[in-house]
């Protein structure tokens, strides 16, 4: 996978605990993740975020900060050989993350903040953008233009959801088609689009976890071209989203319909 040349032709995974935790935990982490990929040949892009600024609470953990977190993200960059994708919030994060990321994220709350898609589009890196709860799918083409203004054209579109009444989230699968009609590689975020708003994500019943295959096999059914998946090692003890991501464990078994699925949609296109 050429990240730099966007060269997105076969299915691939982006995955990594939901915050950056641990350094150790990090580093075993993304060595299983990168063995789970070689075994099933699915490229991978390894995801954390030094930071989470959309907690619920201020007593929750946002993660080790800009300097700590990037310090972590490159180690793996250089020890594992992957594509290090993570989040921004302020466009003053911009610039030291251009130095580190090979795919700057613009989180879903900020996807029509102009001034932080514009200075992230700036460093030329591939913008995965995530589709924002409260934008029709082809509302992301307006965001797509503000990348496309500075003449970056290395973007992905990122479904998690819509938000449908209170603390819920609805995966329409109408959203893969509109947003590859925008004409950028289009994933699904499977493991976001199962939270539970407004109930801490410590509680089991903060992540509706039954409901992750079905989803999964129906997106990638309907034409995506790569998922994002939220694994850690022991969910129940993550400091982040510890009741929707996915068990590391059980993540290479999960993953093997998902390529079978793919493969057989790839046929009919």
């Amino acid at each position: 996978m050429n990240v730099d040349k966007l060269s997105w032709e076969k299915f691939f995974l982006i995955s990594g605990p939901c915050v950056i935790e641990d350094e150790r935990l990090m580093m075993n982490t993304a060595e299983r993740l990168k063995e789970i990929s070689e075994r099933l040949e699915l490229p991978l892009v390894f995801k954390s975020s030094f930071m989470k600024d959309n907690r619920s609470s201020v007593d929750y953990y946002t993660g080790p900060g800009l300097e700590e977190g990037l310090r972590i993200l490159e180690k793996i960059k250089k020890e594992f050989n992957l594509p290090i994708l993570s989040d921004v919030h302020f466009p003053e994060q911009v610039a030291a993350c251009g130095e580190v990321l090979d795919i700057i994220q613009i989180p879903a709350y900020l996807c029509m903040q102009t001034t932080l898609v514009v200075e992230s589009a700036k460093t030329g890196k591939v913008i995965n953008l995530k589709h924002g709860q409260f934008l029709a799918p082809e509302n992301m083409a307006k965001p797509v233009k503000k990348i496309e203004s500075v003449g970056n054209k290395n973007i992905l579109l990122t479904e998690r959801g819509y938000t449908f009444g209170y603390n819920d989230l609805i995966v329409d699968p109408r959203s893969f088609y509109d947003l590859r009609e925008i004409g950028y590689p289009t994933i699904f975020d499977i493991t976001h689009s199962i939270r539970k708003y407004g109930i801490p994500s410590s509680d089991p019943s903060g992540g509706l976890r039954q409901y992750l295959p079905t989803l999964a096999r129906s997106g990638v059914a309907a034409g995506v071209d790569g998922v994002f998946i939220e694994a850690h090692p022991e969910p129940s003890k993550a400091l982040c989203d510890a009741a929707s991501q996915l068990d590391l464990n059980d993540l290479e078994e999960f993953l093997k319909p998902l390529i079978e699925i793919h493969n057989t949609e790839k046929k009919y296109r």
